[in-house]
C-alpha cells in the first residue's frame, strides 16, 4: 500500500520536473485519493507535506495550486545562487497574510469601477492626473508639499532612479555616494558609465565636510544618499547634518537624488531633503518594500528644473506607466491601505530585530531597530565568500560586502534581510547561520 510520503515524493518530482505548470490547479484530495489509492486523510497529508516543502500553494474552498518557485528564485543578483531556498535572506520580500485576500479584493472593486477600458489604453507619461494628485496627496503625509505636476508615477523605484540618471547625466559624471551604497544604484552608474566617489561617514550617515572636499577636487555633479534608513547599514541621519549637507549641495551647485525605499519603516523622521531642498532634490520611493516585491509601483517626485528633460526620458523609456498596476496602488494609496499595511510591517520589523539581537547579538550586528534587514560585521580573518558558500549549501541566501561597497578595501560584513522568515522560523535560521559562521575557519 503506498504512503503519504510516496505519493508526495511522486508528485514533488513531477512539479520539479515540470509536469506541472506553475499557477495549475492540482487534483482534489478525493481526486487525489481515487487515483492513487489511499485514503482522503492520506490525501490530505499529501498536500500538507508538499504544502511544507514550498511546491503548492491554496487555502479552504478554491483548491490547490503548484507555487511558482521562480519568482522564490529570483533574487539571486546579491549572492550566491541555490537549488533549493530554504530562508532567502539575500531579498527584502514584504510578506503580509493579508495580501492575496486583497489583491483579490482590490481586482474585485476595479472590476466593478467604472471605465475600465481606460486602464487598457496608453497612460500618460508620469501617470494620469488622477494617479499624481493621488501620489502627491500621499507623499503630503510625509512632509513633502509638491504639486501633482512634479509627480511621476514610475514602474518601481529602480526604474526612477534610471530615469534621472538618463535624463539628467552624462558618461563620465561623479555621482558622490556613501561608502556603502544600494547595489542596484552601482548598476546604474556602470550601465551608463557614472564615476561613483565614496564619501565617508561620520557617526550615523554622510560627511558633508568629506563632501565639501571632494567637490573642492573633483567635478561632482549629485549626490546618491539613503539618509532615512540607509541600505544596508540602518542610519537615520538627523536634522543638522541634513542641513549640511544641502549647506554643500547648494554651494557646489549639486543635484541630490534622495532614495527612501525604506524610509517608511522609521517614521516618525527627519524632513527630508526633498522638503528641505525641493529646488535641487530628486525623491524616489516605491510601494515594492512596504506592500510586494512584485507590485511595480514607484514615485519620483522632482525639482522644476528637470521637467522637460524628465519628461523626453519618460516617452524613450516608457511612454506611460502600466494602467492597471497604478489603479490598483493609488486605490490603496487614497483608501488607507498602504498605511496599514506600512504600520503593521514597522511592528514586524521590530519583532524581527528583536529575534535577531537575541539569537545573534553577541556578533554585534547593525541596524536600525524597525529595519527588515542588518549589518552583520565578520571577523577579518574569514572570508565572505566561504562563509557565503557555506550559507548556500545550507539553503541560505545572503548579500556579502562587495555588493555595496563603493570603496577600493572592502570591509568584512554580510547584509542580512529578515522579511521573509516568518517570527516562528527566523530563530532556526539564525540558529543555522551561527553554525555556519562557526564552521569556517579563520
Amino acid at each position: 500500500m503506498r504512503t503519504y510520503t510516496d505519493v508526495a515524493a511522486a508528485l514533488a518530482g513531477q512539479i520539479r520536473d515540470g509536469r506541472w505548470a506553475p499557477g495549475q490547479r492540482l487534483p482534489t484530495h478525493r481526486q487525489l485519493a481515487a487515483e492513487h489509492g489511499i485514503a482522503v486523510a492520506t490525501a490530505t497529508r499529501v498536500f500538507a507535506e508538499l504544502k511544507r516543502a514550498g511546491l503548492v500553494v491554496g487555502e479552504p474552498g478554491r483548491g490547490s495550486f503548484v507555487r511558482d518557485r521562480s519568482v522564490r528564485l529570483a533574487a539571486a543578483e546579491y549572492g550566491p545562487g541555490v537549488e533549493t531556498v530554504w530562508a532567502d535572506l539575500a531579498f527584502t520580500q514584504p510578506l503580509s497574510p493579508r495580501r492575496e485576500e486583497l489583491l483579490r479584493t482590490g481586482l474585485r472593486e476595479l472590476a466593478a469601477s467604472g471605465d475600465l477600458d481606460a486602464l487598457l489604453r496608453q497612460q500618460p507619461p508620469g501617470g494620469r492626473p488622477h494617479d499624481r494628485a493621488t501620489v502627491a496627496g500621499f507623499i503630503g503625509r510625509r512632509g513633502i508639499e509638491v504639486e501633482p505636476a512634479r509627480v511621476v508615477v514610475t514602474a518601481g523605484a529602480q526604474h526612477g532612479l534610471d530615469l534621472i540618471v538618463r535624463a539628467m547625466f552624462s558618461p563620465g559624471d561623479v555621482i558622490a555616494v556613501d561608502e556603502f551604497t544600494y547595489p542596484g544604484f552601482k548598476l546604474l552608474a556602470q550601465a551608463h558609465g557614472l564615476t561613483l566617489a565614496p564619501v565617508p561617514a561620520a557617526g550615523n550617515g554622510l560627511d558633508p565636510d568629506a563632501l565639501a572636499r571632494l567637490c573642492a577636487k573633483r567635478p561632482v555633479r549629485a549626490v546618491y544618499t539613503m539618509p532615512t534608513l540607509h541600505n544596508p547599514l540602518g542610519w537615520v541621519i538627523d536634522s543638522d547634518r541634513r542641513r549640511a549637507l544641502v549647506s554643500v549641495a547648494r554651494h557646489h551647485d549639486l543635484f541630490l537624488i534622495e532614495d527612501a525605499a525604506y524610509a517608511f519603516l522609521a517614521a516618525p523622521a527627519p524632513p527630508p531633503l526633498a522638503a528641505i531642498a525641493p529646488e535641487r532634490t530628486f525623491w524616489v520611493a516605491s510601494l515594492s518594500k512596504s506592500i510586494a516585491a512584485g507590485l511595480r509601483f514607484g514615485m519620483l517626485v522632482h525639482p522644476p528644473v528637470a521637467v522637460s528633460a524628465l519628461a523626453r526620458t519618460l516617452r524613450a523609456t516608457m511612454a506611460g506607466p502600466p494602467g492597471l498596476t497604478s489603479a490598483l496602488a493609488t486605490r490603496w494609496l487614497a483608501d488607507g491601505t498602504v498605511d496599514a499595511l506600512e504600520q503593521a510591517s514597522r511592528v514586524a520589523a521590530h519583532e524581527h530585530q528583536r529575534i535577531l539581537h537575541r539569537e545573534l547579538g553577541d556578533r554585534n550586528p547593525i541596524a536600525h531597530p524597525r529595519s527588515f534587514f542588518a549589518w552583520l560585521p565578520i571577523d577579518p580573518d574569514q572570508r565572505m565568500d566561504r562563509i557565503a558558500a557555506e550559507l548556500s549549501r545550507r539553503g541560505i541566501r545572503v548579500c556579502t560586502a562587495e555588493a555595496f561597497a563603493t570603496t577600493a578595501h572592502v570591509p568584512h560584513g554580510l547584509r542580512i534581510a529578515l522579511g521573509s522568515p516568518a517570527p516562528e522560523e527566523l530563530p532556526l535560521v539564525l540558529a543555522e547561520m551561527r553554525a555556519a559562521l562557526d564552521s569556517v575557519p579563520l
